[in-house]
This record gives structure tokens, sequence and C-alpha cells, in this order.
């Protein structure tokens, strides 16, 4: 078989034990705490900054539009989660900010999601695990 047949098969195996291990953390997340991964993603980049991200900083970090961040920034304002407020000097610009609960609910949701991946992972070998991450880091690292 020709390399760029094995390049293909492996982006095909990647693809799907990606779409395996997303399908079943968000299954996880519904039944454990009643959330999905967007949430848990918004609340994980949150809980990096701590003086809060503005919105488009939040919408970079998540890799999606200001649209779709509004939309989840609105629910997690509604739980208690997080709190928005203004930016001195700039009236357009909004900062959003983990509150104590939302801290309180994402140490128990990392902590479940970390216990979930290593179980999900548990059959890779330690050593398999860093040469995977060495060799996948080849791929971003030859972006154009």
């Amino acid at each position: 078989m020709t390399a760029s047949k094995d390049r293909l098969r492996l982006w095909l195996r990647l693809l799907r034990a990606t779409r395996y291990l997303e399908n079943e953390v968000r299954n996880r997340f519904r039944e454990e705490f009643e959330t999905t991964l967007p949430r848990f993603d918004a609340l994980a980049a949150l809980s990096r900054a701590e003086d809060g991200l503005t919105m488009t900083e939040l919408s970079r970090a998540l890799m999606v539009s200001n649209g779709n961040v509004t939309g989840l920034v609105d629910r997690l304002v509604a739980d208690g989660l997080v709190r928005r407020s203004g930016i001195d000097g700039d009236r357009r610009a909004i900062r959003v900010k983990l509150t104590e609960k939302g801290k309180t609910s994402f140490t128990a949701q990392a902590m479940s999601h970390e216990a979930w991946i290593d179980g999900l992972l548990a059959a890779i070998k330690p050593q398999d695990t860093a040469s995977m991450i060495r060799l996948l880091s080849k791929v971003e690292q030859a972006k154009p």
C-alpha cells in the first residue's frame, strides 16, 4: 500500500476514534451533570482566565462565532455559573467570568472528565500515549 493510502487510513481511524470519544463524553456529561460539552468547554476556558475573558476572547478559545458564544453565555448566566460585566472605557465589550458556583461546578465536571478520558484510553500504554502525542504534534507543526 502507498504512503498516501496509509495516511488516508490513519485519518479515517483518527476521525472514528475522535467521534467515538466525543460521543461518549457528550453522553456522560448529559447523564451525570445534565450539561453539554460546549458548556463544559466554555467553563474550562474561563477557568484558565482568572480575570475572565471578553466575549471575543471566549469565542476564539472555543473556535466558534460570537453569535454562538452569546447564546451559550446567556444560558450559563441564567444558571448562575458565569457573570457578565462591562469593561471600563469600552461600552461595547463584555467580560465573562466564572462565579463561585461556576468554579465549583467546573471542578466537579473536570474531575469526572479526566477520569472518563483515562478510562476510555486505558488500553493505550503510557509510552504509546507519549509517542502518539509527539507524532500528532507533527501534524500541527506542519501547518502551511
